[in-house]
């Protein structure tokens, strides 16, 4: 009976010991985009572990929401003035970190970064150098952790159902275009009985593809809308020239019905689904998510073994990933490439964790099976990234190696946060759609952009 008080005051003892404990162990709200492929997700949840056992005073919590959903919920959480601690969306870099670092709204990572700086590649860690208008300063606001590019996937058995062979394949711009359009599209139709188009244009308003593509055109033409410090240069009348020849050769596989009449309204994963059911040819897409798609499906179990095998024989024969034909001067494409950037707020609640976190994440032992986890769909920024053997181990990987190792340019956002509303509304395919749709000549609906590019980046 004498032992109950004291076995009693033991289990209060531990209580409070325990209690202590979980007072002591710190919390880290971190919110993370939900990841194309398991292996993706997977890789992070390691880190995560990793990171924890670590520093066994810490603990994560861990939220992962749909890209779309992304920015609405960061945003609503920094409205209401409870942020995250550490946040990373894929389209963060598209649409808001530069304005959320001009309005002072993000903590200078300067100490993570610098120290690493000599790690990354060209043209990566630069982009989160950005401008605060209440500091007047530019500073480290962002992380980088992997990038995108664009590039071409066709079908190599509908091209060779249609009687040509991949040495057909013109390199000179104009020429290019036209043989998926006046070519390879009616010998398709005609070998095949089906309504397959050449060409898959995504051109939807909602969509970033559309913007992506289009800016892609611009550069094979090299316009340059901005200097280095953010000016802009529309007024050039080299620009407008520019701009009309790439907003010419995007609208023709339209106007030529060589691209689904649907497209004009495509979202991002439309011009995927339309390859992927054979209705085209070809298409342009800003990562090889197309091809992965497959290799993801030749792994999943849930699968049967034909449509493995049958995912297989796509993704290792019949889809090619390629780059973009020679500019209309001759001289060769320079792509330009997004590099998707994470975020810790200035109003985080644990702001030296968060540094802490992000630092351990970048360390290449973390950052690399991450990157690699979306099966080619994103590329490294680190150059030991770049130099995996992963790069080389199949032909749509190396094809986005080489694209990249010829070097690129960086989107006018980079440099002019106000590129980023310009996304957004999507001026661009807007102009598309001015001369598709509403019939107007190409040279007006440029001018109607570059007045809107004007009012609103000035």
């Amino acid at each position: 009976m004498k032992l109950k008080p004291l076995f009693a005051a033991s289990l209060v003892a531990l209580g409070l010991v325990a209690s202590g404990q979980a007072a002591a162990q710190e919390k880290l709200t971190v919110w993370w985009v939900k990841g194309f492929y398991k292996a993706e997700d997977d890789a992070l949840f390691a880190a995560i572990k990793k990171y924890e056992e670590k520093h066994k005073d810490v603990k994560i919590d861990l939220s992962q929401y749909p890209i779309q959903d992304m920015i609405p919920k960061t945003v609503s959480a920094l409205d209401s003035g409870s942020p995250p601690d550490v946040a990373y969306a894929d389209v963060y870099d598209f649409q808001v970190t530069g304005k959320w670092a001009f309005e002072d709204k993000l903590e200078d990572i300067s100490s993570v970064i610098n120290p690493m700086k000599a790690r990354f590649a060209p043209n990566t860690v630069e982009t989160t150098f950005l401008y605060d208008d209440k500091t007047k300063q530019k500073a480290y606001y962002a992380f980088p952790i992997k990038q995108q590019t664009m590039h071409v996937e066709y079908w190599l058995d509908m091209l060779t159902e249609a009687g040509f062979k991949e040495s057909d394949i013109p390199t000179a711009w104009k020429d290019y275009w036209a043989f998926w359009c006046d070519k390879v599209q009616p010998a398709s139709r005609a070998k095949s009985g089906k309504r397959t188009f050449g060409i898959g244009m995504p051109m939807g308003v909602d969509s970033s593809d559309a913007f992506y593509s289009f800016l892609t055109f611009a550069d094979a033409y090299n316009v340059k809308m901005v200097d280095d410090s953010g000016k802009l240069l529309v007024d050039d009348p080299k620009v407008k020239a520019g701009l009309v020849g790439a907003l010419t050769d995007y609208t023709a596989p339209y106007t030529k019905g060589c691209t689904p009449p649907s497209s004009t309204s495509w979202k991002d994963p439309d011009n995927n689904v339309a390859f992927h059911n054979k209705t085209t040819v070809m298409t342009h897409n800003a990562t090889i998510s197309i091809a992965a798609k497959w290799l993801d499906d030749m792994d999943n179990q849930t699968l049967t073994p034909e449509q493995r095998e049958e995912a297989k024989k796509n993704f290792t024969e019949r889809i090619r990933t390629a780059g973009f034909p020679n500019k209309p001067d001759g001289g060769k494409m320079v792509y330009r490439t997004a590099v998707k950037t994470g975020v810790i707020f200035k109003e985080a609640k644990n702001k030296k964790r968060a540094k802490e976190f992000v630092e351990f994440l970048l360390q290449e032992e973390n950052l690399t099976p991450y990157v690699e986890g979306s099966l080619g769909r994103w590329f490294p920024v680190t150059k030991a990234g770049q130099a995996s053997p992963f790069w080389q181990a199949n032909e749509h990987r190396k094809s986005v190696f080489n694209q990249y190792a010829s070097g690129t340019v960086t989107f006018e956002f980079t440099k002019n946060y106000k590129f980023t509303i310009l996304n957004n509304e999507n001026v661009w395919a807007k102009a598309m759609s001015r001369v598709v749709t509403d019939k107007i000549p190409v040279d007006k609906a440029v001018d109607e952009m570059i007045e809107r590019i004007k009012v609103v980046a000035k």
